[in-house]
């Protein structure tokens, strides 16, 4: 099957898994499709049976009709939680719908996606999972009790009900926590958290590798990366429900929206009780390995086009 991807980045051709040291998601579908990338305005000169399309979360005013003259279908990839395009002009938000209409396809994010992406077009819906390719990661170098959160002191990542979690392992455990891009200027003035400058994907997981524990109490459900590289180092990882990585890899850790009593008793167990840390630890592993190894993107992946 001859892939084509099309998003707002400007380079032309494959990623190359030897050599690309920032294989985030988009990149490692790319990779495992053997799929060319355009950028979304290119004029392309040859033909694919499929185009898989992300539409620029900042403008969504863009050409499928000239994509479709060299693809057989055409397929919107999810970007985002799925209400993001909800925050446009009323204008762009039909226009973004008749997107979706347009397309042979929908690839989601998480299974409430689907329900959502069924609910307003009726066009098929396939789950397309997170994947991250794992050639050259370091292997998992944990030597403490140091703590992880998944993001910053905003709504969209839930910073704050996250480290209301991690203080559950103060006073022996240091909490750390990335530098993303809707990070405020006076968090840095947080004392007792470590602030992470911006890394390259590769970068990032290898120093994933060194905590202890992952907490991503985060409201905004999209591509859930951060519990499934958890995951793959058998890092515990505390989470809301609604993502897929997260009640996959992370069952025993999963809690309802808003309910951080839970979540924290279950930070108290995995501090005080170090049979279900390794439980928690183990089981995390293993999920990674059944349901989000590349292998098994690609088994789910023929599966779905078989019956296309």
């Amino acid at each position: 099957m001859k892939i084509a991807y099309f998003t707002e980045m400007g380079w032309k051709g494959k990623i190359d898994r030897k050599t690309h040291n920032n294989m985030r998601t988009e990149f490692a579908w790319m990779s495992a499709l053997d799929a060319d990338h355009y950028n979304i305005s290119s004029k392309l000169t040859q033909d694919y049976d499929l185009g898989i399309v992300i539409v620029p979360k900042t403008n969504p005013d863009i050409n499928l009709s000239r994509i479709r003259e060299h693809c057989d279908k055409i397929a919107i990839q999810q970007e985002g939680p799925h209400w993001y395009f909800q925050d446009y002009s009323l204008s762009h938000q039909f226009h973004f719908h008749n997107h979706l209409m347009e397309a042979d396809y929908i690839f989601a994010h998480n299974e409430s996606d689907k329900k959502y992406y069924r609910g307003i077009t009726s066009k098929p819906v396939f789950v397309m999972r997170s994947l991250m390719l794992t050639d050259g990661l370091l292997p998992r170098s944990e030597s403490g009790d140091d703590v992880i959160m998944g993001g910053n002191f905003v709504s969209w990542y839930g910073g704050f009900d996250s480290y209301m979690v991690a203080s559950v392992f103060q006073p022996e455990a240091q909490i750390y926590a990335p530098s993303m891009g809707r990070k405020q200027k006076m968090e840095s003035q947080i004392e007792d958290i470590t602030y992470l400058q911006y890394q390259f994907w590769q970068d990032w997981i290898n120093t994933l590798s060194q905590f202890h524990v992952g907490i991503h109490l985060m409201r905004t459900h999209a591509a859930g990366t951060f519990a499934m590289n958890c995951a793959w180092h058998g890092i515990p990882c505390i989470g809301y429900k609604g993502l897929d990585t997260q009640e996959i890899c992370h069952p025993n850790l999963t809690v309802d929206l808003g309910d951080l009593h839970k979540a924290r008793e279950l930070a108290v167990r995995l501090k005080e009780e170090p049979g279900f840390y390794d439980e928690c630890s183990k089981l995390a592993r293993d999920r990674w390995e059944e349901e989000y190894s590349e292998e098994h993107y690609l088994s789910r992946w023929n599966k779905f086009w078989s019956k296309q």
